[in-house]
């Protein structure tokens, strides 16, 4: 005959329960989002996907906000899944690469995320915080990180052996990840506006491929060190060049 579990010892069993049935809610919110979009996935149509009354809902999450934060930090736990895939064995030059066309790839692959992640971005860090609970904050700020700091460990190797010019590897990590988002998000409009004539605007097509290429190339233009990208010498010789120049207009030669 089964007993009945004293001093408190279901308690783990109801905290797995718990979070089996969180999981639960936040998959079927992805689904949603991943199916219809950020804006079309009320509060009904995830408790009827789960199978339960929406008040439930509401004893799992505190709002439908901290839902929303909770089921982006899913889409960063499955972005950092993808990037510790990547084999760190490989130069950072080859790392980097790698892991810019992987999150290049998230944000086609998942549209949702990119709104979910633009409108968080949207946000002023205060008025987040006043919105959801200090540990939902605290798990999304976990997800942000773990993602982040592969790229920044990837810059800062990169940095210490001379190939990245990076003082600050947070920072530029931060830095690309925001400009990713808006570089994909044309990539998913797919469409760009120019002058057909004065004061006509025209839109032509943009080739989501070709977004992604520019922003990868971009990234590398913007951190590869003189040595690594072909321009010492160019440096070098117009570093000479304007010695000279300054030397013949002080009346002195070199």
């Amino acid at each position: 005959m089964a007993t009945r579990p004293r001093n408190g010892d279901d308690r783990p069993s109801r905290a797995s329960a718990r979070r089996a049935r969180e999981h639960e809610i936040v998959e079927a919110t992805r689904a949603l989002f991943d199916e219809r979009g950020v804006q079309d996935a009320p509060i009904e149509e995830i408790a009827r996907a789960v199978g339960i009354n929406k008040a439930l809902i509401y004893r799992h999450f505190g709002s439908q906000e901290e839902l929303f934060v909770l089921t982006v930090t899913s889409y960063l736990a499955e972005l950092e899944s993808s990037f510790g895939e990547v084999d760190e064995s490989l130069d950072p030059t080859s790392q980097l690469r790698e892991v810019s066309e992987r999150y290049g790839a998230f944000c086609r692959e998942y549209p949702a995320f990119l709104d979910c992640a633009l409108s968080l971005m949207r946000r002023p860090y205060q008025d987040l915080a006043e919105s959801v609970s200090a540990g939902v904050l605290f798990r999304l700020g976990q997800a942000m990180s773990g993602c982040l700091s592969r790229l920044s460990g990837i810059l800062a190797e990169g940095a210490k052996q001379g190939v990245f010019r990076v003082d600050d590897p947070d920072y530029i990590a931060n830095y690309l990840y925001a400009q990713g988002l808006g570089a994909m998000h044309l990539a998913r409009v797919g469409a760009g506006v120019r002058v057909l004539a004065p004061g006509v605007p025209q839109m032509f097509p943009i080739d989501p491929e070709e977004v992604v290429r520019t922003a990868v190339e971009g990234t590398f233009a913007y951190i590869l060190a003189p040595q690594s990208n072909g321009n010492s010498k160019k440096a070098s010789a117009a570093k000479v060049s304007g010695t000279k120049s300054r030397s013949t207009k002080s009346g002195t030669t070199s």
